[in-house]
């Protein structure tokens, strides 16, 4: 696929800004590279490099930038459950990083446990790109039910788990009701009773008198 010109362009003006000696013979390999990806994430990521690259422009600099699903290192980072108690729904890079951290988190090395963490995520995240990997969301549930609840529904809500994987993973509750009647009505997005059932976890999750 030929990159358009539109791109070729953002590549000369982010070479420039990141003080990049590019030829046009090597601008165009780039471009011819990265028009692999979604145009629009592309032009994206360049805006990312033209801000946070320090040094020469790489084409992995472009592409660990793409905004193809998979959250930020650090928002990654802040997503990860702490203890057996909490429930994540999480990317598979998310999963193999944490495999490497959780050692360190269960010794109390929380600094050495984020930048294992860190490092482990970005790795897996460019491989993942570079092989044109599609993210993957997958449930690790923990013991609190009332946090597995909280997760499970706000996964569905954006789009990262659908109605029937949660509908199996709940408990016989409210929550599972309103699940199942929102797929018979042929809803394509969350319901006001979804909202409705939402203010009710939080609501017992602020007040755990409430039955």
């Amino acid at each position: 696929m030929r990159a358009s010109e539109e791109l070729l362009k953002a590549i000369a003006v982010t070479a420039e800004l990141t003080d990049t000696d590019l030829s046009e013979a090597a601008a165009r390999v780039m471009a011819d590279d990265l028009s692999e990806y979604p145009e629009d994430q592309v032009l994206k990521a360049l805006v990312k490099c033209r801000r946070e690259v320090k040094g020469r422009l790489r084409i992995s600099d472009v592409v660990s930038r793409l905004d193809d699903g998979r959250p930020g290192p650090e928002e990654a980072w802040a997503m990860i459950p702490h203890n057996e108690r909490d429930s994540v729904v999480w990317t598979e890079e998310m999963a193999e990083a944490y495999g490497i951290a959780a050692p360190l988190i269960n010794d109390g090395d929380r600094v050495q446990a984020r930048m294992a963490f860190l490092e482990t995520y970005k790795d897996r995240c460019e491989k993942a790109r570079s092989e044109k990997l599609p993210v993957k969301w997958s449930p690790s549930l923990g013991f609190d039910k009332n946090g597995r609840e909280r997760v499970l529904l706000e996964a569905v809500e954006k789009g990262r788990l659908s109605h029937d994987h949660v509908v199996g993973l709940l408990p016989p509750t409210p929550a599972q009701q309103f699940l199942i009647e929102d797929k018979s009505k042929g809803l394509t997005k969350v319901s006001d009773k979804f909202k409705e059932l939402k203010l009710i976890v939080s609501k017992k999750n602020a007040d755990p008198v409430l039955e």
